[in-house]
């Protein structure tokens, strides 16, 4: 089912910045009516979740390859990204956990099949996991053009149109409500960094954050600065901290700047 190709040749930062930059240019009214929020939308060409082989994502990934490292994160939530391609050409993102993230095995895989599930557009949908021995892996769409953290915050000569924060915005919103009229309200960690764009140049929401941490249950963060108030007395995400957080990044979205709430006067 996984196999190992060839990666294809790697851009130049301005040039894979200039056709970023090309798909928000694209015409993009608010004048144009909305979908309802939470309107499901049947997302055909995303595969039916599955279970994948350690074999099949090993080579995918080039065996797990540093090169194909596209995100790694700190103590709190260890694991790696890699970006893989499937023998079907299909391009995916693979999250490794470290061996005893997750001890339990039918845990993690309940928690991934609640959340592969799911199935909006403006979601980087689960794909599948793999739970073998000790290893644990989830498997998502591949989100080919960065964060929007990349964008806002690294990019400073080429800041993302106002009709982009805007379509963002709305997006993600979007996605949040779908998740919560699904019966998954509750988010975690959510930041510039968990908002991917796709290969026509959207936003989506990354499914990765609808996990919930593995080791007690409770939730995680990367940024204690982003936190909100709850998180920081007793370690669990509400639905009202998911506003709160959403509430950060449309202050990143305003700024174009990393300011913790708590710095905001």
């Amino acid at each position: 089912m996984g196999g190992c190709c060839s990666s294809p040749k790697k851009e130049l930062p301005e040039k894979k910045q200039n056709r970023l930059q090309q798909n928000h240019r694209r015409s993009f009214s608010i004048q144009q009516a909305p979908q309802p929020f939470g309107a499901a939308e049947t997302v055909s060409e995303v595969p039916a979740f599955s279970e994948f082989s350690f074999a099949d994502l090993k080579a995918a990934t080039n065996g797990f390859s540093s090169e194909n490292i596209v995100s790694e994160s700190g103590e709190k939530a260890p694991n790696l990204v890699y970006k893989g391609r499937l023998q079907s050409r299909r391009w995916i993102a693979v999250k490794k956990f470290t061996k005893m993230a997750w001890p339990d095995p039918k845990q993690f895989a309940d928690e991934a099949w609640g959340v592969g599930k799911l199935r909006h557009r403006r979601l980087a949908n689960l794909i599948g996991y793999c739970c073998d021995g000790d290893e644990r892996l989830l498997v998502a769409e591949y989100m080919p053009n960065d964060t929007l953290a990349k964008h806002l915050f690294h990019w400073e000569n080429q800041t993302i149109e106002w009709a982009m924060r805007l379509r963002v915005a709305y997006y993600i919103a979007e996605a949040l409500e779908y998740c919560s009229s699904e019966g998954r309200p509750l988010y975690h960690d959510l930041n510039a960094y968990r908002v991917l764009f796709d290969e026509d140049g959207d936003p989506r929401l990354s499914c990765f954050g609808l996990m919930k941490n593995s080791r007690d249950g409770k939730s995680y963060s990367t940024n204690l600065a982003y936190t909100p108030p709850e998180y920081l007395r007793n370690g669990r995400v509400t639905p009202e901290s998911v506003i709160f957080s959403f509430g950060t990044v449309l202050l990143d979205l305003l700024s174009g700047k990393h300011i913790p709430p708590t710095h905001v006067s």
